[in-house]
């Protein structure tokens, strides 16, 4: 179990920004993931959880619960064939190219994800804090085809608003805070930049190639092992050389403590241990 206070991003200077680097997670011979964990930033991740940049290609995990966080599944366009997508509220959605689901486990729901015969998924696993006031929240769930999905082309520029807004671009709404989550792709020499709302914290990671980012006046670049996490930015500029494509995330840090333990994220000991007991129980429900 880990206990974490979130350390203090309250600030009116300059951006505070880290870069992080994927571990590497291979189970069998059909998944293979770049992990991304909060410890690693000492809270500067916050509302993040954790991020998995992963390729699947055939079941890997059995159904699975989550409680106090948002699972999040962003479908990359390159990915082949279906992924089907099962929940304890009854949801059971193949999801195809390009989409995004959305399980607000609140206070508790199984998920159960897996590629069909013969596809190829290439997504991130995104867990989002919820804040206290909502870990105990009925579960939810949201399914984002990628053909609802708005998109902004520009020179040298790509952008599709998987969630939350860019611009006068308008994404759909999370069943949970607001939050955004951005695809880019840009072509050699291209350029884009995203204005965060005030308060927000950000998260990218390239997906593809490197992509230079600056905020502040500071340029950093972000290779597809890495990623940089910032609290304090007002807008976020990338560019690639030879063309590229980064994800983009982005949320009001939560800054309150919590306790982790697996796929459990919740405000502290006792809550944990009741969510554990309730699934143990089979309370937090079952996939049929």
């Amino acid at each position: 179990m880990t206990a974490q206070a979130k350390r203090q991003t309250d600030q009116t200077g300059p951006a505070i920004a880290g870069i992080q680097h994927g571990e590497t997670m291979i189970r069998g011979a059909g998944f293979e993931a770049l992990g991304f964990s909060h410890r690693q930033l000492d809270g500067l991740m916050d509302p993040l959880i954790m991020v998995d940049h992963f390729t699947m290609t055939e079941p890997t995990f059995p159904p699975h619960a989550h409680a106090g966080i948002s699972a999040v599944s962003v479908l990359f366009e390159d990915s082949s064939g279906g992924f089907r997508n099962r929940d304890s509220l009854g949801n059971d959605v193949v999801l195809a190219p390009g989409d995004l689901y959305w399980l607000k486990a609140g206070r508790g729901a199984v998920h159960d994800e897996a590629p069909m015969p013969g596809s190829r998924t290439h997504a991130l696993q995104v867990f989002v804090n919820l804040p206290t006031a909502q870990k105990l929240d009925a579960p939810e769930a949201l399914h984002v085809p990628a053909a609802r999905m708005p998109v902004i082309e520009g020179p040298g520029h790509r952008v599709r608003v998987m969630a939350g807004r860019s611009g006068g671009a308008v994404g759909a709404t999370p069943p949970a805070p607001p939050f955004t989550i951005l695809d880019i792709a840009l072509e050699a020499g291209g350029a884009f930049a995203h204005d965060l709302a005030p308060g927000e914290a950000a998260w990218l990671h390239a997906i593809r190639g490197a992509v230079d980012v600056e905020i502040d006046g500071v340029r950093r670049r972000v290779s597809g092992d890495a990623a940089l996490a910032v609290h304090g930015a007002r807008t976020i500029r990338l560019q690639s050389e030879e063309g590229g494509q980064a994800a983009l995330l982005a949320g009001a840090p939560l800054r309150e403590p919590f306790v982790h333990k697996g796929p459990f994220v919740m405000r502290d000991a006792a809550q944990l241990d009741a969510v554990i007991a309730a699934h143990a129980a089979g309370a937090l429900g079952a996939i049929d």
